[in-house]
């Protein structure tokens, strides 16, 4: 088991949702945490939570100068980072012929080279130690493939390739990455994505929005537990919630005609 107690803990997307999640969690197990998200006040509320003050930063992760500056300034304050979650995520919900090149720049670039700015910046502190562990959030659509989602499954395909690479550059060290693939969690990125249209043609983001919160039977508390369970026992992979390990059973069983019966079950859990 790796233990938590006395690490220094850092979350990007800790303003709401499972960022907040863990903090609070982290937070309980006795981890020093430095938390980020660009949405400031979500963060001064993030750390309200908190029973001792955090290292705050307002910070948008596509930007790899700020992530940098960050990573120095953890560093300079609390010594080193241990842990380090990059789990800051949007949403774009539209089709290949009608996806802008400025949303597809958009999610990528904090969907995937925040998930690169986060592991790069503070990787060197880890493995300087020889003790640490990088949490990316890829997310089920980085095991399968929806329509209208070609440029989230583009970012989380990414960033689950991203981190099985790294964990296998990382065997034998003291150093860990895990790939987290959450299914539907009880969070706002749906309705603050930047939404077009979705697989079922509903072109309302409030319809929208609501088929979603239909279908996300997971709370953020319960994926945040999901999260620490698996860094704590040393996971190499972490699905969150029924649905996640439901969709990984269908596509290694049907790995080519997987849409079909999951077209149906998103049918389902929309009634």
């Amino acid at each position: 088991m790796y233990s938590l107690k006395g690490k220094v803990a850092v979350v990007t997307g800790a303003g709401s949702g499972i960022g907040r999640a863990l903090a609070q969690l982290l937070a309980a197990k006795g981890c020093t945490l430095a938390l980020a998200d660009i949405n400031e006040v979500g963060l001064k509320e993030t750390a309200a939570s908190l029973p001792t003050p955090p290292l705050l930063q307002k910070l948008d992760v596509a930007d790899r100068d700020a992530v940098y500056a960050f990573a120095t300034r953890v560093k300079n304050e609390l010594g080193t980072a241990h842990i380090v979650i990059n789990n800051a995520g949007v949403a774009v919900s539209q089709t290949v012929a009608d996806l802008s090149y400025e949303d597809f720049e958009w999610i990528m670039g904090i969907n995937f080279w925040g998930v690169v700015y986060g592991t790069k910046a503070f990787l060197p502190m880890l493995t300087a130690q020889d003790d640490g562990v990088i949490v990316n959030l890829s997310s089920v659509f980085g095991i399968i493939a929806v329509p209208t989602q070609s440029s989230y499954n583009a970012a989380k395909f990414a960033v689950r390739g991203f981190t099985e690479s790294l964990r296998h550059e990382l065997d034998g060290t003291g150093v860990s990455a895990i790939s987290v693939h959450p299914g539907g969690i009880k969070t706002n990125i749906a309705a603050a994505s930047r939404f077009y249209v979705d697989p079922s043609g509903v072109s309302s983001r409030e319809n929208a929005a609501a088929g979603f919160a239909k279908m996300a039977k997971t709370t953020p508390e319960q994926a945040a537990q999901t999260i620490v369970d698996g860094i704590e026992r040393g996971s190499k992979r972490v699905l969150i919630g029924a649905d996640a390990k439901l969709i990984d059973i269908i596509q290694r069983l049907m790995p080519v005609n997987y849409w079909k019966p999951m077209s149906a079950l998103m049918r389902s859990m929309r009634k």
